[in-house]
C-alpha cells in the first residue's frame, strides 16, 4: 500500500476537473462543492440529472464531449468514468500537467485519495485506511458521526468566538491557554447554551478559583 501525506487543501479559485458524468462523478463533484471549490468543470457527453441541475445553476461547467485531454492550468483532476482505459489516460495526462489526480476505480494510480468525511460546521473529521479496507473506513466514519453529532457545528463556532474574545480581553498567556483548554473539554449542548461573554465569565471564574 502507498503512504499518504494528510493535508487540507483550499480549492477556491483553483481549476478542478471531473471526467465522467455518472453517479461516481456526481458524488465526487458534491464533495468538491462542499469543500468550497468554485471553478469546477465536468467532462462527459452525458451527465446525471443532478449534475444537469448543478450546471444549470452555474455551480459547475459542463464540457459536453468525450474525453480528449485536459485544460492547461488545471489544479485537481478526478477520473470517474466507467471506462478503465479512459481513466488511465486521464491519470497520465494529469501527471504530465503536474496536476493532483484521483482515479476512482484504481486509487493506486492517482496522486491522492479522498477520505471518508464527517463535517460539523468548520470541524472536519477525515478517515482512511489507505485503500486497505473500505469497510473499516465506513465503520469508523459511522462511529465518528455518532460520537460527534450535529451539536458540534454550533459548538465549534462558539469556540471560535470565545477564542477571539479571549485574545482581545485576557492579557496573561497562561490564563488564555487554561481558559481555552477548559472550554474545549466541555461538551455540547451545555456549552452552546451560553453566549461567548457568559462562557468566558464562567471559565474565568474557574481559572481564578
Amino acid at each position: 500500500m502507498s503512504n499518504y501525506y494528510p493535508m487540507m487543501v483550499r480549492l477556491n479559485g483553483k481549476k478542478c476537473i471531473v471526467v465522467g458524468g455518472g453517479k461516481v462523478a456526481e458524488r465526487k463533484l458534491a464533495g468538491l462543492l462542499e469543500a468550497g471549490a468554485d471553478n469546477v468543470a465536468v467532462i462527459s457527453p452525458v451527465i446525471t440529472p443532478k449534475l444537469e441541475e448543478l450546471a444549470a445553476a452555474s455551480l459547475i461547467r459542463w464540457d459536453k464531449r468525450p474525453y480528449n485531454g485536459l485544460d492547461a492550468g488545471v489544479f485537481l483532476v478526478i477520473a470517474a468514468t466507467d471506462d478503465r482505459e479512459v481513466n488511465k489516460r486521464v491519470a497520465a495526462d494529469a501527471e504530465r500537467l503536474e496536476a493532483l489526480v484521483n482515479v476512482a476505480d484504481a486509487p493506486e494510480e492517482g496522486r491522492f485519495i479522498t477520505p471518508a468525511v464527517v463535517r460539523r460546521g468548520s470541524l472536519l473529521l477525515a478517515v482512511t485506511a489507505g485503500g486497505a479496507s473500505p469497510s473499516l473506513t465506513v465503520r469508523i466514519k459511522r462511529e465518528l458521526e455518532a460520537r460527534y453529532g450535529p451539536d458540534y457545528a454550533a459548538y465549534t463556532e462558539k469556540l471560535a468566538r470565545l477564542r477571539l474574545l479571549v485574545q482581545q480581553t485576557v492579557a496573561d498567556e497562561m490564563d488564555k491557554k487554561d481558559i481555552l483548554q477548559r472550554a474545549a473539554l466541555e461538551m455540547p449542548p451545555f456549552a452552546v447554551e451560553e453566549n461567548a461573554d457568559e462562557w468566558l465569565a464562567r471559565l474565568t471564574r474557574k481559572t481564578e478559583g
